[in-house]
């Protein structure tokens, strides 16, 4: 399989970090290259590495990066919380455009934080180039997702609600019964492929290993945002996504059907696809998925 890796710098301020990217395919085939947006705020691309099927399948150029502070590209642990915001990423996702020379034609796809990025960055910029945009298990409102996830919590029996709720209280974060309970949650509400991909359980080790963005913009608590994003919305820019536009999610997750709504009721030209479980249809309705993105892809 062609594969090229690569770093770009990016320069904020008077500083200049660097971005790091995975090709998959070609930029020269004739094909409009795909550009994936991985979740968090703050996983490394590294479970997002299941969209290389979309090259293997129909050619199609797939283009993976770490966003910065994250995985492969330049980590800034000393930076502010307020140093980290969408529109930072939006910068970056531009910088990175222009550098691979693919800004006046390319596709997007956005899961999870990355949906949310992709929304809010086509509604703000409307980039010209842009043919295309996929927003995979995402929320247009952190508050709706917030609502969501407390919601399944509230499913859970008594005791084990009351105990988690508890440990975030006091931000006992750490502690084992805590994090097999988060586990449990998730295991039901993010990814039920269990036991969980290799690459999903590198992608969340590289959010542990290196927090800064996540507790800037997410916070470290489950069911309780605490950072920059936990009064974030794209819901009144949404009539401004102007591309085809296809949203995909489940029934088990945080952006289920009430939360993506906006979406739905909103973006001009969308599409719905819902798949079987819950938030990484990637792994759960592998088959079905790749072939949704596909047959929307390549519509012309």
């Amino acid at each position: 399989m062609n594969t090229s890796t690569g770093t770009v710098d990016f320069k904020v301020g008077e500083e200049t970090y660097q971005t790091w990217y995975k090709l998959v395919g070609d930029l020269k085939s004739g094909k409009r290259p795909l550009v994936t947006l991985h979740g968090g705020p703050g996983m490394s691309h590294i479970y997002m590495i299941a969209h290389t099927e979309i090259y293997a399948m129909y050619g199609i150029p797939v283009i993976f990066y770490d966003q910065l502070g994250i995985g492969n590209s330049t980590h800034l642990r000393h930076k502010p919380a307020e140093f980290w915001t969408p529109e930072l990423f939006m910068d970056e996702l531009d910088n990175l455009l222009v550098q691979l020379g693919i800004e006046s034609d390319f596709d997007l796809l956005g899961h999870s934080w990355g949906g949310m990025l992709a929304a809010d960055y086509v509604a703000q910029r409307q980039p010209p180039g842009l043919h295309r945009l996929i927003i995979s298990s995402s929320p247009p409102s952190h508050p709706l997702w917030d609502e969501s996830m407390r919601g399944y919590l509230e499913n859970f029996p008594v005791e084990f609600k009351e105990m988690v709720l508890k440990h975030e209280r006091e931000g006992t974060f750490e502690s084992p019964e805590y994090r097999a309970a988060i586990q449990v949650f998730l295991n039901k509400h993010t990814c039920q492929t269990v036991p969980w991909p290799e690459e999903l359980i590198a992608s969340f080790a590289s959010m542990e290993e290196d927090p800064t963005v996540s507790n800037a913009m997410s916070g470290p608590a489950q069911f309780r945002t605490t950072g920059s994003l936990r009064t974030w919305s794209v819901i009144d820019r949404l009539h401004r996504i102007l591309c085809p536009t296809l949203v995909t999610n489940g029934p088990e997750e945080g952006a289920q059907d009430y939360v993506v709504s906006p979406f739905i009721e909103k973006i001009p030209k969308v599409k719905w696809v819902r798949f079987a479980k819950s938030h990484i249809a990637f792994f759960e309705d592998r088959e079905y998925y790749f072939k949704a993105i596909g047959d929307f892809l390549r519509v012309e």
